[in-house]
């Protein structure tokens, strides 16, 4: 690794599978990736691949609703290299599909407690490491589901994400962090998954694709 002073910093919370692993394996050739999942399964065999690339990670296995956790990971982010240079944000909950009617009150405090509030949090947290950074950059990644029928809990939930995102980009276009909401083409994942099951998945575009074609929209 670089001195921890010129190093690139990109964090990437939801970074074990999908679109967040293909992130942070396509990052890993310019940036120390730090990769915050609660799979450390998943986020060892991420850190096989970054490896083999010829890359470098730290793992965090840990759940970003736990806010004493990703206080105390942003505080040892700062104490190590003083800032962080892209955060990415890709972890959700995907609750069932169901009709409003029907929704669980689990489920529901669940994709409240993840989609919406965990990103209330730690844009405060992340937001000083990016300003510290000569170009900090933030992405969110929306999924327009609002409204569509059986998609209460991650429509409404997901829609409170992206208003939260939209706002700070508001607030912050003349001073920084650059904050971007780009909009994913459908690929294979879990996440899809859950939502279209049995969907022919051969027209979909893989996530280290996907994952090029969103860096590359970006002044990096």
């Amino acid at each position: 690794m670089s001195d921890q002073n010129t190093s690139k910093i990109a964090l990437i919370t939801g970074a074990s599978r999908g679109l967040g692993a293909a992130l942070a394996k396509a990052l890993s050739s310019s940036h120390h990736i730090i990769a915050v999942a609660k799979t450390t399964g998943a986020l060892e065999e991420l850190d096989d691949a970054i490896q083999a690339g010829g890359g470098q990670a730290t793992l965090a296995p840990m759940d970003i609703t736990d806010a004493g956790a990703m206080a105390h990971l942003c505080r040892s982010i700062y104490d190590r290299w003083g800032h962080v240079d892209l955060w990415a944000h890709t972890a959700i909950h995907a609750a069932p599909m169901t009709p409003a009617a029907h929704v669980d009150a689990k489920d529901w405090a669940k994709s409240i407690a993840l989609n919406a509030t965990a990103t209330a949090t730690l844009i405060p947290m992340v937001a000083p490491l990016l300003t510290a950074a000569p170009d900090g950059q933030a992405l969110f990644f929306d999924d327009p589901r609002a409204g569509a029928k059986f998609f209460g809990c991650y429509g409404a939930t997901k829609a409170a994400q992206m208003a939260l995102a939209q706002s700070w980009q508001a607030e912050t276009a003349n001073t920084g962090p650059k904050v971007h909401i780009l909009t994913p083409r459908p690929m294979p994942t879990a996440t899809r998954g859950r939502f279209f099951p049995g969907e022919d998945r051969t027209g979909l575009t893989h996530p280290d694709e996907e994952a090029a074609r969103l860096l590359a929209t970006l002044s990096m």
